[in-house]
């Protein structure tokens, strides 16, 4: 039996440690220059700095390594103490291999072990393993065999030519299916988080650059006795929205892939850092389907994979970006499964719910506005009134859609929710995940004769919605569903 030696990581890697370690390090770096007047003992407390870390990347990387033993991965760290890390195999959940800039230029991955513990992203890492390296590591991990000897150094093998490797892509997103991005909103602040990062950084680094609190202050004022420009401002971060907004969707979903590969769905993604997340197959148990209003209108739809023991599901569960909805419902149907049922309405006081909910406090703002004007003369009151007015007359349409939205049901093997109208998500369960049911009533629901049915489910979020059916759907529901867990109960009063 050959015995297992422990492996390390590529020597590579110390050439990017203390460039990522740099940012932490420029502040101090231009502090001792600035203090010591770039003198030459100042160049040489910073040279020194440099030096230090240098040295601190190479103990850490000495200090490290990772072994394969028998059924179980074990990371090591000893340098004064001793650390050691076990991870069984059979509690690994999905590995992520990702190519950060720095990383694919010197060949380089970072491979991400997710087992579903304590809900942390991952339980164990290892930052700076070659491409060929990750991708075996990836298959022993994957396929919980006796790990195999170290791959020899050399062009990476494509994942198809891997000896007993099957795989099918399932969907390739097209270059033109990014343009959707913009629509989603998720990516449309990033405009505002670099004005805001930027305003971050001059005021952290001001003093030592020369800018003092003073200087930012006084150029404040001077902008705020223009308002002209700070309207301008706004206006052009505004413009920029859906442009720096689609660029970094596009970025982060750049040659979005879906394939099936050994058992598992793997997501590949990403244009300056490629990442591929693997997802065991065994252990999905429905999907999420996800738009929001400007996405409706333009009829593209967001798709999550509902995993068992998954950390970060919203981010590593992704099963599709914005692609049209009759892609996503043919995707999501060859990966996991299809729903063949139509949605159930809910009762039209849920309707009424709705509206109230979106007009009322939008109308009682009005009135008092209104009230206020009349009896002070303001008028910034009367503005205040008809903004609020036109809201409630937005609020119509808007409850109207939120009822539409409702539904649920059941198709004999898989379960349906659905609720939202900003954001609307259904989610799609197989029977199997249902782990339990819970009725949730509030005071205002009891008077309305409503109440909310909640799936608890073993997996994703740990409980899905029907919010406001009827008691008799609340009850019909779970009995069609799971009428085993009724029938000793009903079977007990037939007899009493």
């Amino acid at each position: 039996m050959p015995v297992s030696v422990p492996l390390r990581l590529s020597p590579k890697v110390l050439l990017i440690d203390p460039v990522r370690m740099l940012p932490s390090l420029l502040l101090p770096l231009v502090g001792v220059l600035f203090v010591g007047g770039f003198s030459p003992r100042s160049y040489i407390w910073a040279a020194l700095g440099v030096v230090g870390t240098v040295v601190f990347a190479v103990i850490r990387w000495a200090t490290f390594t990772y072994e394969l033993v028998g059924d179980r991965l074990e990371t090591k760290r000893a340098l004064i103490s001793r650390s050691v890390r076990t991870i069984p195999l059979e509690r690994i959940r999905g590995v992520d291999v990702s190519t950060p800039p720095m990383h694919r230029l010197l060949g380089l991955a970072v491979l991400k072990i997710d087992t579903g513990a304590s809900g942390r992203n991952e339980e164990a890492g290892l930052d700076g393993v070659t491409l060929t390296e990750a991708e075996r590591l990836k298959t022993v991990l994957l396929r919980r065999t006796a790990p195999a000897q170290p791959a020899p150094a050399g062009p990476v093998v494509p994942a198809h030519a891997v000896a007993g490797r099957t795989e099918r892509e399932i969907v390739r997103v097209p270059k033109r299916w990014l343009l959707y991005g913009p629509l989603s909103g998720a990516y449309l602040l990033t405009p505002f988080a670099f004005a805001g990062g930027a305003i971050g950084l001059a005021f952290q680094w001001g003093d030592d650059l020369g800018v003092g609190r003073d200087v930012a202050w006084h150029a404040g004022e001077w902008l705020w006795e223009r308002p002209y420009l700070l309207l301008a401002v706004a206006v052009l971060l505004v413009l920029l929205m859906p442009v720096l907004g689609g660029v970094m969707y596009a970025v982060f979903n750049w040659d979005f892939v879906l394939k099936r590969r050994d058992g598992y769905l793997v997501a590949e993604r990403g244009l300056v850092n490629r990442r591929s997340v693997s997802l065991e197959s065994e252990r999905v148990r429905g999907y999420e389907i996800v738009d929001g209003l400007a996405e409706r209108w333009a009829g593209v739809v967001r798709a999550w994979a509902i995993v068992t023991g998954l950390g970060d599901s919203r981010t590593r569960g992704q099963l599709l970006p914005d692609v049209p909805r009759p892609v996503a419902y043919a995707v999501t149907g060859e990966a996991v499964g299809p729903y063949d049922a139509a949605l159930r309405a809910h009762p039209p006081v849920a309707r009424n719910r709705r509206l109230f909910r979106a007009i009322f406090p939008w109308a009682v703002l009005a009135l008092l506005s209104a009230v206020a004007a009349a009896a002070t003369g303001i008028t910034l009151g009367w503005i205040v009134a008809v903004v609020a007015l036109l809201l409630a007359g937005a609020g119509i349409p808007l409850g109207l859609d939120r009822y539409a939205s409702l539904g649920h049901g059941y198709d004999g093997a898989r379960l349906s929710v659905r609720s939202g109208s900003l954001r609307r998500s259904q989610a799609v369960i197989e029977r199997r995940a249902v782990v339990g049911w819970r009725l949730r009533q509030t005071w205002f629901q009891r008077r309305a004769g409503v109440l909310t049915l909640i799936a608890g489910v073993g997996a994703g979020t740990g409980g899905y919605e029907a919010i406001d059916v009827s008691e008799a759907q609340g009850v019909a529901f779970p009995a069609e569903v799971t009428p085993e867990w009724l029938t000793p109960f009903l079977g007990g009063a037939e007899h009493s």
